[in-house]
Formats: structure tokens, C-alpha cells, sequence
């Protein structure tokens, strides 16, 4: 008996593999990768946002101001009343002489409409730059959202984008209000660090200027984070933004507050170090979110680029805060459009539900194979078994979520799994009928049914990848599990079966009873 054939050997390979790395699934073990259930299985928390992307130009703009601002201190360049009016930024450069350098500058910036009138500069972003910048925003902020969910420790996060600017955030396992605020919370906060100088001449007037007048001398009103009555009078260009912060880390001070240590990357070090070394003796207001946690004084140059917020954190805000500003702030505002929660009572009915269908439907498939093909159909059905181990085993591997589409995807490939014996064995059966040696029957019957069980995989397995690449979440889950299933019953019903013949051939041989081994009469 030829026991040891390659294919043999490759389908007891698959077993042991589907088998080991699906337990922990199957027994939910302490230990080893399993599947995580998704929200319609688990229960969670479902929610659809907005993105204000109108507030993801106003920030370009704002940035685009930094930007000209930092490069005519650098050059030394004079210039006066760089301010921003009305999505446009306006400065007046004080020497001619000085007009090619910031021409220069100007150009390296793409998507600006620049108007010039003598000294006077008008730079606005063009219509096409504004749609990119928008676009952008939407992505952005799925990714950061997605990297917050994970720094936060929520397992298996979805966040898709849902049209031009909405975005869903499905969490599966939040289960209490107080989880729930805590990921709305963390979610929702912008996280915009911006670093800003306090306008020293005009800082005793703060509390007399109105909002427009301080829009006339560049100057921005914000108001303190513990004190709503205490208010600033700020320059509306920041210094630095949240965009040059590559790390940030709760600490604890002296008196055992929790504070946010900070740290630059270079250019924003370096910035940071040119403004403080020009400006000792000033202050520099720490703003989070629009309102400004310190405005410690300048008392000699900061090198290193690294800083300190505080403000009366708790340790818990602390901590999110760290997480949004190591994840990167929000390019846009967020807005919450529609929240549903799933309930775990749901979830369970739902995995009741789905593993009655599975297990029936399975039931059904093994019994018709035993009783319409005879041994065959036993072969059939342990190549069906361990395809379902390799589904699950796989999908543990690859950390996949299973969703209750997903569940009807086994279910599906359970019948797309049993398809391919059934060609063969019908191949197999006709050339048994028409009189040829069950050997050639066998080797004929696996050549024959090659082709179309191939075209009928191959032409599935796109339609699933489409699904893939065009579905949203749910619809992705269930093209996972096609997928994932398919190429696993090609490998057990092609090979596996196929081995199982050829270690077993001379006892068929032997034994010569069609109708026990192949159900013909």
C-alpha cells in the first residue's frame, strides 16, 4: 500500500495544521491566536461620524501661515501684519529687495493662488488643492482614529470610510457606559497641539478687546482650560503644531500631578529652539484643543525640543491625551451622525442562530455523501471536516474577525467544499459504469473533473476578491471566508482526496464492491 504518497503526506500535513492552530478558537484557550468575533456576534458599540473637513483647510491655511512666518524669521526677512483673513493669508514685505526670496519660498508650496500688489502678498489655496486637502483629511482621520483604537487597547477595531466624508467605527466587547464614553472621548478628541506666543504688548488688554478687534492685530482670544474667566491674548500664527510631535508620555510632577512630557521631531526642535532663544523673557502659551493649558515664561533657549503639559489631569485624561498626541491629532473635527449599540444578548442569539444553521447544514451534506456515494462519500467527508479546521485555522492566524456574514460564508463553502467530490465521484462512477479498472476509473475520473472544478473556483474566487475590494466591513468578512475556504477545498478535495485513493487502492482493488465503495448498484 502506497501510505506515504505525496499527496497523502501533504493532506495529513493540512490536518495537523487546521487542527493545532483552531483549537484555541474552537475552546477559547488562554493561549494561541483565536478568532475574534466581531460586533454583530460579541456585541459593541457601532457608530457613524462626519468629518467637518471645512476645519481640515482653515489648518492647511493656518499651516501655510507657520510656514511663511518661520522661513522670514529664519531669512531675516521683514515683514508686517501676516495675519489670515477670511481663508486667505496677507503680509506686507518692508524691502523690495526681499520680494525673490519669498517669491522663491512661495512657489516650493504647491496648490496657492498668489496675488501681489506692490509689497503686499494674498495667498489662498486653489479649488483643486482645497478637494485634495479634504480628501485627505477624511483618510487621515480614519487612520489616526484607527491607531488610537489600537494604542487604547480595544481588540479588533473596524474604521472604514463610508462616502466622501463619513467614516464607521464598529468596536466589538464595549459593553459598559463607562467604556463606551471612554472610546467616544477618545475618539472625538482633536488633539491639536499648538505651541503660541502671547502678544506682550496688547496682553493687558485681553479682557477689553473684543474677538474682531484682536483680529486686526493678528491676535486670537483663547481662554484658560481650569478657568474659564482667565483668558489670553495669543498670535493667531502658531509656533509649532501637533504635526511635529513624535511622542508623548504621561509623567507625574513634583506636587504627583499627572502632566504630558512631549518630544519634536528635528525641524519642530529646531523651530522650537530658535523662537524660545529669540524671545527669553516672554511667554509661550501651551494650547491643547483650543484652550491653553500653561503660559510658562521664556527664561532662557529650550534645545532638545521637548515640553510639558499640565493642567489638572486626572490620570485616565492624561493617559488619552497621550495616546491622541502620540497618534497624531485629528485633521478635522468629528461629528457623531448616528450611534447603535449591539448587545451581548444579540450576539449570543446571533452565534445560536449561525451555529444551528452550520451544524444542520453540515449534518445534511455528510449524511446524503455517505448515503449516495458509500465509502467515497466518507472520503468526501473527512477532506470537508478538515476544510472547515483550515477555515478556522487560518482565519486565527491572520487575526481575522468573524462576523455573522462571515458565519454564512462557512456555511456557503460548507456545499462549495463537498461541489468538487461530487464531480469527481461522478467522474469516477461513469467510467466504472463504462466498464475501466478502478485504478484507470480513479487517475481518469480526477483528470476529467480537473477543469471544471477548477473554472467554477477560480471564477468564485474573483467574485470574491472584488467583494473585497469593494464591500465594506461586513461584506469584506464574508469574502474572506469564501476565499479562505475555496483555496482550502481545492487543496482537500483535489489532493487530499486523491491521496486518501491511491494509499487505499489495492484494498479497492481487492475488494472490487462498487456499490460499497463508489454507491453504484
Amino acid at each position: 500500500m502506497k501510505i506515504f504518497n505525496y499527496r497523502m503526506i501533504i493532506f495529513t500535513l493540512s490536518i495537523i495544521f487546521g487542527v493545532v492552530f483552531s483549537i484555541p478558537s474552537f475552546l477559547q484557550t488562554d493561549s494561541g491566536k483565536k478568532i475574534s468575533l466581531g460586533l454583530d456576534l460579541q456585541g459593541g458599540l457601532h457608530m457613524l461620524l462626519g468629518v467637518k473637513t471645512e476645519e481640515a483647510v482653515t489648518s492647511k491655511i493656518k499651516s501655510i501661515a507657520t510656514s511663511i512666518k518661520y522661513f522670514t524669521d529664519d531669512e531675516d526677512i521683514l515683514i508686517d501684519g501676516l495675519s489670515i483673513r477670511e481663508k486667505s493669508i496677507v503680509f506686507t514685505v518692508l524691502d523690495k529687495d526681499e520680494l525673490p526670496r519669498v517669491d522663491k519660498m512661495l512657489d516650493e508650496i504647491k496648490g496657492l493662488n498668489i496675488t501681489k500688489s506692490d509689497l503686499e502678498y494674498k495667498v489662498e489655496i486653489t479649488s483643486e488643492e482645497v478637494a485634495v486637502t479634504k480628501d485627505l483629511a477624511v483618510a487621515q482621520a480614519v487612520e489616526t482614529i484607527r491607531n488610537r483604537l489600537d494604542q487604547f487597547g480595544l481588540a479588533e477595531p473596524t474604521v472604514i470610510r463610508q462616502g466622501e466624508t463619513d467614516i464607521v467605527v464598529q468596536l466589538p466587547g464595549i459593553k459598559t457606559q463607562e467604556d463606551e464614553k471612554a472610546a467616544r472621548e477618545l475618539i472625538s478628541k482633536p488633539a491639536n497641539l499648538e505651541l503660541m506666543a502671547i502678544d506682550e504688548e496688547r496682553a493687558d488688554q485681553v479682557y477689553t478687546l473684543s474677538r474682531a478687534q484682536a483680529s486686526e492685530y493678528g491676535d486670537i482670544i483663547l481662554e484658560d482650560t481650569t478657568d474659564p474667566n482667565k483668558k489670553y491674548l495669543v498670535k493667531e500664527i502658531p509656533i509649532l503644531n501637533g504635526s511635529q510631535v513624535v511622542d508623548a508620555q504621561v509623567a507625574f510632577d513634583q506636587g504627583n500631578q499627572p502632566i504630558i512630557n512631549f518630544t519634536l521631531n528635528a525641524a519642530g526642535a529646531r523651530i522650537f529652539g530658535d523662537f524660545t532663544g529669540k524671545n527669553v523673557g516672554k511667554r509661550l502659551a501651551v494650547v491643547l484643543d483650543g484652550k491653553v493649558y500653561s503660559a510658562p515664561n521664556i527664561r532662557e533657549r529650550i534645545g532638545g525640543g521637548s515640553g510639558q503639559i499640565s493642567g489638572g489631569f486626572t490620570v485616565v485624561e492624561a493617559g488619552n491625551v497621550a495616546i491622541a498626541l502620540r497618534s497624531g491629532a485629528l485633521p478635522a473635527g468629528v461629528t457623531l451622525l448616528e450611534k447603535r449599540s449591539v448587545g451581548p444578548s444579540l450576539g449570543a442569539d446571533s452565534i445560536k442562530a449561525s451555529t444551528i444553521a452550520l451544524v444542520s447544514g453540515f449534518a445534511l451534506v455528510f449524511i446524503f455523501m455517505i448515503v449516495y456515494y458509500g465509502y467515497a462519500g466518507i472520503i468526501a467527508n473527512v477532506a470537508l471536516v478538515t476544510n472547515i479546521f483550515i477555515i478556522v485555522a487560518v482565519m486565527a492566524m491572520f487575526g481575522a474577525t468573524l462576523t455573522l456574514p462571515g458565519m454564512a460564508g462557512i456555511v456557503l463553502t460548507v456545499g462549495m467544499a463537498v461541489d468538487a467530490n461530487v464531480i469527481i465521484g461522478e467522474r469516477i462512477r461513469e467510467l466504472l459504469r463504462a466498464g475501466m479498472s478502478i485504478p484507470k476509473a480513479i487517475e481518469d475520473g480526477y483528470s476529467n473533473a480537473m477543469r471544471a472544478i477548477l473554472d467554477a473556483n477560480i471564477t468564485t474566487l474573483l467574485v470574491a476578491v472584488i467583494l473585497y475590494a469593494y464591500g465594506t466591513g461586513p461584506i469584506k468578512g464574508f469574502a474572506v471566508t469564501i476565499s479562505i475556504g475555496i483555496l482550502a477545498s481545492m487543496l482537500t478535495a483535489i489532493l487530499g482526496t486523491h491521496g486518501i485513493y491511491e494509499a487505499i487502492m489495492p484494498k479497492i482493488s481487492r475488494d472490487k464492491n462498487l456499490r460499497k465503495w463508489f454507491g453504484i448498484k
